[in-house]
């Protein structure tokens, strides 16, 4: 009798251990990312405008399963803080979308996340034949649909979510199959095709900001932690349980860094909401101490590293089982 319910005690506390989002291995804790075991997500169907051709298309979301209303705005759905590149646009009455991200198989772990860069194509009345390069991404935060302009595209980001965690790391899976190309292109739309120098990489980015606002609603930030990996070569294969150390403080003097790691300014300037609903710029104007904790963590997946609109079409990154080491 005793040995029994010693054994009950047993499997109930392991159920519990099972439900905890925390998962412990030797000294080390890691903690997953809402939604980050990629296995539930939104489905969308989007009708494109009968003037370009009318298509329906999926559309896919990182959240607790659902299927989402034909040709509604999405707003991040079940408490999910992720967002991503596959976007509803509304622009002078037309109703167009963008495809890159797309639910996937990671065997032994269920769905993941497969993002790809691709050429965009629009054909207006069958004549006008108008090509986007996009990339695919899936990041912290939420995209504001409809799309209404081109203008200011980050100002259409509410980037980053809520965190105050020093996580020594940032651990998930992936899986990389690079375009082949040795040198990229930029493909806007509005212009001939440009090569743009060197091969395109798969990449991670995640920063840690400490977030403050002045009285007019303008945003602040200091970087309290930095991990930036960018991919150069195919995997052969899922790459299980790869861990990225997060460095802290100012890192512009340490051996390993690289100017794509310093603080965002310009064009790449992210934007988010202020305590009052409105958007505004992050500003980030310096470097914190390395004891200082965060207020936000801003996380993105790319298919492709270099900006809006360049890339080499058939860049693929697979992401699964996103956490945090502790």
């Amino acid at each position: 009798m005793k040995k029994a319910k010693q054994l009950r005690t047993s499997i109930i506390l392991m159920l519990l251990l099972a439900a905890t989002t925390w998962a412990s291995a030797g000294n080390e804790k890691t903690q997953f990312i809402k939604c980050g075991n990629m296995n539930q997500w939104v489905t969308r169907q989007v009708k494109e405008s009968g003037i370009i051709g009318g298509k329906m298309k999926t559309l896919y979301e990182i959240a607790p399963t659902k299927t989402w209303p034909q040709n509604a705005p999405y707003t991040n759905h079940g408490g999910s803080p992720w967002g991503t590149s596959n976007v509803l646009a509304k622009v002078s009455g037309v109703t167009k979308t963008n495809l890159s991200v797309y639910r996937d198989q990671h065997p032994g772990h269920g769905s993941c996340a497969k993002l790809v860069t691709h050429i965009e194509t629009c054909k207006v009345l069958g004549l006008i034949n108008i090509k986007v390069l996009a990339a695919g991404s899936i990041f912290l935060g939420e995209t504001l649909e409809p799309i209404t302009s081109t203008s200011n595209p980050m100002a259409k980001i509410n980037a980053g979510m809520e965190f105050t965690g020093k996580p020594k790391a940032l651990k998930f899976d992936y899986k990389v199959k690079l375009s082949g190309h040795p040198n990229r292109i930029r493909e806007t739309g509005f212009s001939k095709v440009k090569t743009v120098a060197g091969i395109d990489m798969c990449d991670c980015v995640c920063f840690l900001q400490k977030r403050w606002e002045d009285g007019a609603g303008n945003i602040y930030a200091k970087r309290v932690g930095t991990m930036v990996v960018r991919f150069s070569k195919s995997t052969n294969g899922w790459v299980e349980n790869a861990t990225f150390p997060i460095h802290y403080g100012d890192i512009t003097h340490k051996s390993f860094y690289k100017p794509y790691m310093g603080l965002i300014t310009g064009d790449d300037t992210k934007w988010a909401k202020n305590s009052k609903g409105q958007m505004k710029p992050v500003k980030e104007v310096g470097w914190a101490a390395e004891n200082e904790m965060p207020t936000h963590m801003v996380l993105q997946f790319d298919s492709s590293h270099g900006g809006a609109y360049i890339g080499s079409v058939g860049n693929t990154l697979w992401v699964d089982n996103v956490r945090v080491e502790y």
